[in-house]
């Protein structure tokens, strides 16, 4: 058998495939702060998560918890999660420092598909960490894993994308969102076709081979217009002004930009000031009809055998979002002792209203409150918590702390600065007994104590805590130092956020400084020389008109105090 090969021309064709991606390097955040990130940078997972709150069972609020890097495959893990959940519409919330574009565009959809709302936050469990072992998970004996919602998250880069698909989206004053542009890797290929020819049993045949070369990968850090024009017909869909895709292609790749609270409310990526709680917080299963993420579990009690009644004063409190008076308030679990800090000796920062104790006070009495102790993941939460049961009283905050979390920090200034709060650095000394030890209650809905600033010390995020102040008064007995801590960008534009002086920015660096009172006076982080006696001295009381924090004493007594 004879057989012929026929060489044929080689035609080249160089196609090249593309993979976009956001940038996971270069955030602006504390990620060395153990507190705050987990430097596992592991792809997203989706776990339904159960309110722990103190005497929400048997009907608690639940939700789905997103954390982690967005991948091609995170969108049919959420799939797969929302098929398990047989058409219940649980609130996601999401942590999240960005990941692949394609998929975050994919989530939002399948997010507005279901009609699921969303909200930038983080779950912390408290029984078992999903995926360790022995922590199972058995949703068809109606089981979630327990934990608790909390601010001093971030949603960033291709996260904001599927942020924007929620129906109600959430993000607060207390977290991170931000935006960049879009980095594409290139993977270019050539492929070579060589055709040849084959004499079979007297017949020609044609055969073509092909192989496929891959060149050198490379990345652009600009948006082509194709790609642009991909994502703006996303954020139309969803709603989204296009100021979202503005800033994106604004800001470098390896920068990120924040979009405050106002402008995400402008742009409507954000569809109102509320944080996770809408979704999040025990009330909500005391409601009648109780909010369609709540879940009862017969057979689940609290302590004492008892389901928790709200009363009527209370829950009218908590749908209009403020809390209620000091004498209508609901009755607090016993105190518990405090914890140390992670990583600190140091207690938690513990925030407690107090009530001057000196005989020239009487009968009005000036108020603050005490927070004290390390600043941990908790401490916005804490605050933001007790400012509700104050209502609109406005105190102000007599701070003693050795620093802690960055983000924390941050997170509690802007709490102090929207509530137009003054803070003092000095020690408060709890008269009689110490809010921790059992059975250590309140008078009228506060502890009785004095005030101390000789050699208080308000370190690193502490002073950035201070800088958050209406007025803002340290002692010069007392000790304060600053510094960036190396998130250079982080700090700089909290501070502007504030309304400092830029000589302050200027003033600190990466390595704790201390501060010296001329100094704090003259770039403006203090309002005066003043120390905290002009906020909480028995003679303010005496003044007219008062300050918001004198309060005469009301004759019958709280039923608990209002401490955290």
């Amino acid at each position: 058998m004879a057989m012929a090969a026929f060489a044929a021309k080689a035609e080249d064709a160089a196609p090249r495939t593309w993979q976009t991606l956001l940038p996971l390097q270069g955030v602006p955040y504390p990620t060395n702060d153990p507190t705050i990130w987990s430097e596992d940078r592991s792809e997203m997972k989706f776990v339904v998560a159960r309110s722990n709150a103190p005497g929400c069972e048997p009907n608690c609020p639940e939700w789905i918890s997103a954390e982690g890097d967005i991948a091609a495959g995170t969108p049919a893990l959420l799939k797969r999660t929302l098929k398990k959940l047989g058409g219940r519409k649980l609130p996601i919330i999401v942590n999240s420092f960005g990941g692949n574009v394609n998929a975050a565009l994919e989530l939002g959809r399948i997010i507005r598909k279901n009609k699921l709302d969303i909200a930038v936050g983080k779950t912390e469990f408290s029984d078992c960490w999903p995926g360790t072992d022995g922590c199972g998970f058995s949703y068809g004996k109606g089981f979630a894993y327990l934990g608790r919602a909390s601010d001093g998250a971030s949603c960033n880069s291709a996260c904001p994308l599927m942020f924007a698909g929620g129906v109600r989206r959430v993000a607060g004053g207390w977290n991170y969102l931000g935006v960049h542009q879009i980095t594409t890797t290139w993977f270019p290929s050539t492929t070579h076709y060589r055709t040849t020819y084959r004499v079979k049993r007297g017949k020609k045949y044609r055969v073509t081979t092909q192989t496929v070369t891959q060149g050198e990968s490379y990345k652009t850090y600009e948006m082509s217009k194709g790609y642009a024009r991909k994502i703006s017909a996303y954020l139309r869909e969803m709603g989204i002004g296009q100021g979202v895709l503005d800033l994106m292609k604004a800001t470098p790749a390896s920068d990120i930009r924040q979009i405050g609270l106002h402008d995400m409310l402008t742009m409507k990526l954000a569809t109102s000031t509320d944080t996770l709680d809408l979704f999040t917080r025990a009330s909500l299963c005391m409601f009648d009809p109780p909010a369609p993420n709540c879940r009862e579990i017969p057979g689940n009690k609290p302590a004492g055998g008892q389901t928790p009644v709200a009363k009527p004063a209370v829950v009218a409190a908590i749908k209009a979002k403020t809390g209620p008076p000091l004498s209508q308030a609901a009755k607090a679990p016993a105190p518990k002792p405090l914890q140390a800090a992670p990583g600190n000796s140091t207690p938690d920062m513990r925030f407690v209203v107090v009530r001057g104790r000196d005989s020239l006070c009487n009968p009005d009495s000036p108020e603050w409150i005490s927070a004290e102790g390390a600043m941990t993941p908790q401490t916005p939460q804490k605050l933001r918590q007790l400012l509700d049961t104050l209502g609109n009283r406005r105190l102000p905050v007599v701070i003693s702390s050795q620093g802690g979390s960055l983000f924390s920090a941050l997170a509690a200034g802007r709490l102090i600065h929207e509530r137009k709060l003054d803070v003092a650095v000095a020690r408060t000394t709890i008269v009689g007994c110490d809010p921790p030890e059992a059975g250590c209650l309140a008078d009228n809905g506060a502890y009785v104590g004095l005030i101390s600033d000789f050699g208080v010390e308000c370190d690193s995020a502490c002073a950035l805590m201070l800088a958050a102040g209406a007025k803002r008064l340290v002692d010069p007995k007392a000790r304060l130092s600053m510094s960036s801590r190396g998130q250079t960008q982080l700090v700089k534009a909290y501070l502007e956020e504030m309304e400092m002086d830029p000589a302050l920015f200027a003033a600190i660096g990466s390595v704790e400084r201390q501060l010296e009172p001329d100094m704090m006076l003259k770039v403006g982080l203090t309002t005066g020389p003043e120390s905290v006696e002009a906020l909480t001295g028995p003679a303010i009381c005496k003044t007219s008109p008062k300050p918001d924090n004198c309060l005469l004493p009301p004759t019958a007594k709280a039923e608990s105090p209002a401490k955290l």
